[in-house]
């Protein structure tokens, strides 16, 4: 998962705190700051939209593509696109991510914090499930404790990783006790952290549970037919507390081809989506059935390192390769040219909450992107590391994968690095986020990462010691302690002086090799509008926007 648009004040968080909050409001509409919701352009001159027109009606239907079908939509293992994509419309959290990438109320109308070890939710009244029951503090409380069940496996069972408990203090009120204080939790509860979901559904599925049948969740559209292979409808949720969809009907197309994928949005087979293949930027802009817009996209594509155990192990081969990369190639042929080179693994949009004296401190001096093949070999030799081999995974998915990985190729190709690429199914690559087996043998893969929430230390986290992406098992105790500190500190100033020395050294060690910044991209024929341009679609009911343009 931006490119620099023109920055402004960040618009406040609409998050409503206890009067007895330790915390200041200040403070905290700070930390939970988005990028500024006009419009500006990237470094690149690609036009970034705030939005897309309201729409002026509702529909029946509409059909979206995704370009691989979910293994399961189970929310406590929703940590990929796909899965996202869909559950978000319905299934919803305590908090919600808004379409300006702040954070909001959702299914907890008020979030309280009387002291840094404390969160309190109180719940929205007569919120329905989809089995027609309604919501109560137990159904939280059983939900949040999926996620931190060892025998669940839970994707974002880390979130929790600084509760100590959590409780039914009322019939619509839960309190959440921590073990130490933790900056981060509060916002995590606006992704599929923070899911609710009926606890007799949930129960009475059992391990059926997310792979067909109701998920029982509260959001403006309910789970219909799951047509293996091909699709799954959504239909619409006319008992929802909130406003209702626009769209009767919303159902999800699994094109894993990219040339397929954009012959369905050009014939008019589908109505849209997000994450558009590079490739077909031009085709679409000029079919004249529709429109490509770009937004923030809170997104940098990486290169992520899956072992320290071969040749990567060594720091040098890591610059060597990190030296070696056609940067600028890759954006111009592999994002057709909607993105910006940067030495950066967060973006800089992801810093909007921070002052502008820690913004620039945490781009300073960071990995270099100009190419020197020269110095690369020097390196390579060096660490005695000449003829190497190395595995780097790719995918038909789009070209941002595939012409990644065989820049990658090329480069070690020119200091004496032997690299092999191994092709992973469309349908396959989301395991390699969730299953040590699926990268068994793998020595790096391209990853376009996504911050869940408006704060760095998203990513920046995954380095510490166990992290659940720390894929290459790398462990330093004082950067475990950094990230403790900067976890810790809900002062928006002190957390991101904090995470601009942890940016730092994850650019001096490259934990992963940053290579680009990258929008999101959406395409929305001349039927439909009102989808978000942002990557807030992860986590915001976006689909209930989708209506007429006409």
């Amino acid at each position: 998962m931006p490119l620099a648009p023109t920055r402004r004040a960040a618009p406040s968080v609409r998050l409503a705190l206890a009067a007895t909050a330790l915390v200041s409001a200040a403070a905290l509409v700070a930390a939970c700051s988005g990028p500024p919701p006009g419009a500006g352009t990237d470094g690149a001159g690609v036009r970034l939209s705030a939005g897309t027109p309201p729409a002026k009606g509702e529909i029946d239907s509409f059909s979206w593509a995704t370009y691989a079908e979910p293994p399961t939509l189970d929310w406590i293992q929703a940590f990929d696109y796909p899965q996202n994509t869909i559950l978000a419309n319905v299934c919803e959290s305590l908090m919600r991510w808004t379409p300006q990438l702040t954070m909001a109320p959702g299914l907890a109308e008020k979030a309280g914090n009387p002291d840094p070890l404390t969160w309190v939710y109180d719940l929205r009244p007569g919120v329905h499930f989809h089995d027609g029951s309604v919501m109560t503090a137990d159904d939280v409380v059983y939900s949040l404790g999926r996620q931190t069940d060892p025998d669940n496996a839970a994707a974002w069972a880390q979130v929790f990783q600084n509760v100590d408990s959590v409780t039914a203090t009322g019939p619509l009120q839960v309190t959440v006790k921590l073990k130490r204080p933790d900056s981060q939790f509060p916002q995590y509860m606006a992704t599929a952290a923070g899911v609710v979901a009926a606890r007799a559904g949930v129960q009475s599925a059992g391990k059926d549970y997310g792979t067909g049948g109701s998920l029982d969740c509260t959001g403006p559209f309910k789970l219909g037919t799951w047509n293996k292979g091909q699709s799954i409808e959504l239909q619409r949720f006319d008992d929802y507390w909130g406003t209702r969809a626009k769209a009767k009907k919303a159902v999800f197309r699994f094109l894993t081809d990219p040339s397929a994928r954009t012959n369905a949005m050009r014939s008019g087979e589908v109505d849209g989506g997000y994450l558009i293949p590079t490739e077909s930027y031009q085709r679409l802009e000029k079919s004249g059935v529709g429109t490509l817009y770009f937004g923030e996209g809170l997104s940098t594509v990486n290169l992520n390192v899956t072992s320290l155990k071969g040749p990567l192990g060594d720091v040098r081969v890591r610059q060597a390769l990190s030296l070696a990369l056609d940067r600028s190639g890759f954006v111009k042929a592999g994002l057709a040219g909607a993105g910006t080179v940067t030495g950066s693994l967060t973006t800089r949009a992801a810093w909007a909450g921070a002052p502008e004296d820690v913004r620039t401190a945490a781009f300073a001096n960071l990995t270099p992107t100009v190419q020197d093949i020269d110095r690369a070999k020097a390196l390579v030799k060096d660490a005695g590391a000449e003829g190497s081999t190395l595995t780097v995974a790719t995918s038909a998915i789009g070209q941002d994968v595939s012409l990644l990985a065989t820049a990658v190729q090329a480069a070690g190709a020119r200091i004496g690095l032997n690299v092999r690429l191994k092709s992973i199914a469309p349908n396959a690559f989301t395991a390699l986020f969730t299953d040590p087996e699926a990268r068994e043998g793998l020595d790096l893969f391209p990853e376009t990462y996504y911050d869940s929430v408006t704060d760095p230390l998203d990513l920046l986290a995954n380095f510490k010691t166990g992290a659940y992406q720390n894929f290459g098992g790398y462990s330093d105790q004082a950067y475990d302690s950094l990230v403790d500190r900067a976890t810790a500190e809900y002062d928006p100033a002190e957390r991101g002086a904090i995470e601009a020395e942890l940016q730092r050294t994850a650019s001096e060690q490259l934990l992963w090799i940053p290579v680009a910044e990258w929008p999101t991209a959406l395409f929305l024929n001349h039927r439909i509008t009102g989808a978000p341009t942002t990557i807030a679609y992860m986590y915001y009911p976006w689909a209930a926007d989708v209506g007429a343009a006409q």
